[in-house]
């Protein structure tokens, strides 16, 4: 799959986050978890990626779905906006 600019920016935002695991990035991009390493390798400026990669293997991150904790039951904050389909929601 062939991703745009916009959504190589929103594929980094979210292997970013915290709370988004890798199957939602998965569920919308069609991208598995060894994708994501090689675009935030090949997008993000060396050092960045190394603390990138610390902080996802570390115990702060919830990126994988079975280290999460079961009472997380979403992968986005609640206070976010509304993202549906890649698009965010206009109020």
């Amino acid at each position: 799959m062939i991703l745009d600019d916009a959504q190589i920016d929103r594929v980094i935002e979210m292997a970013w986050e915290d709370r988004t695991p890798f199957e939602a990035i998965t569920y919308q991009f069609a991208l598995a978890e060894k994708d994501v390493i090689a675009l935030m390798r090949k997008e993000l400026k060396r050092s960045s990626f190394n603390l990138w990669r610390a902080r996802v293997n570390s115990g702060v991150s919830q990126k994988h779905l079975h280290k999460r904790n079961a009472e997380i039951d979403r992968f986005r904050c609640s206070r976010q906006k509304s993202i549906s389909g890649n698009k965010i929601s206009k109020r």
